[in-house]
């Protein structure tokens, strides 16, 4: 343990085990300038914003490497360091392509704010680089590398929190750059389309895939009816964006905006979790009965399931055929709606507002589409982008009137609520499987273990008087380590829940940017909500009871769920 008292600009401060210098003149009140340091990653220290210089001996070192020293002075903004970081900042510049106002991360670029911060208005050196040829391939990010600042966050999130290395350094000395691992295009290697090298990116080097264009298109045209639905993730985040604290419940603002922008109907997606705990639910108890493909794996993150499919391909035998909420909700949808498209002479268009921008890529995949070839899910579009859809509109989001979603798709569950947050979707299949219907043993779930920050939890509940455990993982590098315990038998589970963003999709990359702690207040709220629900478990929902009674049982297999295939 480090304990201790340093002096930062003649600051008394005292540091109880802070990593580093950087965290203590945090503490301190003094914000360093920095572009590879992140809190949630590993220390890199390549970018030398962060120097500080040490009192007496005019030593400078790196504040993000450095450890606390007790009484040990240092001063950090001195003129010979600032005149270092603008040196810095200028190099930068003069290799990066300067077409802020055109950026998708314009005014929310780390280069950007440094320059404005110590006053860079002139840039000395030519840009000598080659011009590297943006990526378009990817359903999820689009890749433009002559923005690259090569701060390695990029590289540092996909190997230590995906365990995926889809992006490395490659080149020496003046050639040094991001590539792919065989200098492919994205949509030819083993990305999963999870996208949080986008949102680790410090500048415009990688961006979620922009598809604001073709959604403004579906709304203002007359022949289309445009119904979209909005995940639980997103109404816990998106106030941020306009100054109100994480998990705050914005939902029925967010209906309200999207009304004054055009939208038919608004549904929830909570419809289709509570869907999907039903059918899920029901072949988790068929497999626990037969001992068959044990364990279940849930199927509602689109990045784990490719993930299986690349990397994994002997379980996918236990991934669960339930769809995720978001295609069970569209399938069904669609098929409503095609009786009254012929009669109206109208398409129906169907958005989805997804935290993730792996949902951009499982509604492009073949298997989510009807007979005809149409997908289900027509398109999606992320936290941000609807955010930047309301600042075009002039809406100013604090002061709507409130609006619920559209009935009969706008109801569900507190189950369904935290589907949002890792371990929620397990919870929900628990709390739909055990006899027990009473609130102690809603309690009794809850402090299970299966709620919780570990990368890896497990949890055991009693169902039909068997011992089942339930093992929770968010990060995919955390569910390699996982599935590789199951397979040497190591670990035993009954069912697992991966999803591949920390924190779930509260931590999904089409999220506002947050850390850590932001993306838990987040989780926080999806809880609150459910702890007001006016019901908590999903086959309460009368709604679905009806559409089973109405003729979705016999289809349910058809529209409800996917066999994924090798």
């Amino acid at each position: 343990m480090s304990k201790g008292v340093m002096y930062v600009d003649n600051i008394r401060v005292e540091y109880d085990n802070e990593p580093n210098v950087l965290e203590v003149c945090r503490k301190a009140g003094v914000e360093i300038p920095n572009f590879c340091f992140h809190s949630d990653l590993s220390v890199y220290g390549a970018c030398r914003m962060c120097m500080v210089e040490e009192e007496g001996t005019g030593k400078i070192d790196a504040a993000c490497t450095m450890p606390p020293k007790n009484e040990l002075h240092i001063r950090t903004n001195t003129a010979r360091l600032l005149k270092y970081r603008r040196m810095i900042i200028e190099l930068l510049l003069s290799a990066h392509c300067r077409d802020c106002t055109t950026c998708e991360k314009n005014r929310a670029c780390r280069l950007q704010e440094m320059a404005v911060r110590f006053g860079i208005h002139h840039v000395r050196f030519d840009d000598t680089r080659e011009h590297i040829k943006m990526d378009f391939s990817s359903p999820a990010v689009t890749m433009d590398l002559n923005k690259c600042i090569l701060c390695g966050d990029c590289v540092r999130v996909c190997h230590e929190v995906q365990g995926i290395s889809n992006l490395r350094f490659a080149g020496r000395g003046p050639g040094l750059h991001i590539a792919t691992a065989d200098n492919k295009p994205l949509s030819e290697t083993h990305c999963v389309s999870c996208g949080q090298c986008s949102a680790v990116c410090t500048t415009g080097a990688i961006t979620i895939k922009n598809d604001i264009g073709p959604a403004w298109k579906a709304l203002q045209d007359p022949q289309k009816r445009v119904v979209i639905q909005i995940a639980p993730a997103v109404r816990v985040a998106i106030g941020e964006a306009y100054g109100l604290p994480a998990g705050e419940n914005v939902l029925d603002k967010l209906v309200t905006a999207l009304k004054i922008m055009g939208a038919d109907e608004v549904y929830d997606t909570i419809f289709g979790a509570d869907l999907t705990v039903r059918e899920e639910s029901a072949e988790f108890l068929r497999r626990l009965e037969t001992g068959e493909n044990l364990p279940l794996m849930t199927s509602c993150c689109p990045a784990w399931v490719k993930y299986v499919e690349n990397e994994r391909p002997e379980f996918l035998k236990n991934l669960s055929t339930a769809r995720s909420p978001m295609q069970m909700f569209a399938s069904v949808l669609k098929e409503n709606y095609r009786k009254k498209d012929a009669e109206d002479g109208r398409t129906t268009f169907h958005i989805a507002i997804m935290p993730c921008t792996a949902k951009k890529m499982e509604a492009r995949r073949e298997e989510f589409r009807d007979a005809y070839g149409v997908p289900y899910v027509d398109l999606v579009l992320t936290t941000q982008e609807v955010v930047q859809m309301m600042k075009e509109s002039g809406i100013r989001f604090q002061m709507l009137e409130k609006e619920s979603p559209d009935l009969p798709y706008g109801m569900g569950s507190g189950a369904a609520e935290i589907f949002g947050t890792s371990g929620g979707v397990a919870e929900a299949v628990i709390r739909c499987c055990t006899p027990d219907k009473s609130k102690n043993a809603l309690r009794t779930i809850e402090h299970s273990g299966i709620r919780g920050t570990d990368a890896v939890r497990f949890a055991e509940v009693t169902i039909n008087g068997r011992k089942v455990r339930a093992a929770i993982v968010h990060g995919l590098g955390s569910a390699a380590k996982l599935l590789d315990q199951i397979r040497s038998g190591e670990v035993q589970a009954d069912l697992v829940e991966v999803m591949s963003c920390r924190t779930g999709c509260v931590g999904g990359a089409g999220q506002p940017y947050a850390l850590m702690a932001k993306k838990l207040q987040r989780a926080q709220g999806l809880y609150e909500i459910d702890r007001s629900a006016m019901f908590k478990r999903s086959e309460r929902n009368p709604v679905i009871d009806a559409m089973y009674a109405n003729g979705l049982a016999d289809r349910a297999h058809e529209l409800l769920h996917i066999e994924y295939k090798d």
